[in-house]
């Protein structure tokens, strides 16, 4: 359930409420029965449980992300053959 942040105009007071999305707002103040106004405030959640990106997805690359990679990868630099250099005991 959604807590909302209300400040009343007559005392200056400011109250946090848990209300369900179809209540109706809060209108006088239960403090000196002054009027209400609802704050816009700053909410923060986290999504927690398997299936969301920062669990599950974050860290993994996805199969065309690494055929990106392998496509623009240069060509593996292949060994040069020495030539073999003939000494005097290999002369027949």
């Amino acid at each position: 359930m959604p807590i909302y942040e209300y400040h009343c105009t007559k005392c200056g007071r400011d109250f946090e409420f848990m209300q369900r999305f179809s209540d109706a707002p809060k209108t006088h103040c239960p403090e000196c029965g002054g009027e209400l106004k609802k704050l816009i405030s700053q909410c923060t959640f986290q999504l927690k449980g398997t299936g969301w990106y920062a669990t599950d997805y974050a860290h993994k690359s996805t199969p065309s992300q690494s055929a990106k990679k392998n496509h623009h990868k240069e060509p593996e630099a292949k060994p040069e053959k020495k030539e073999k250099t003939k000494t005097k005991s290999d002369t027949p």
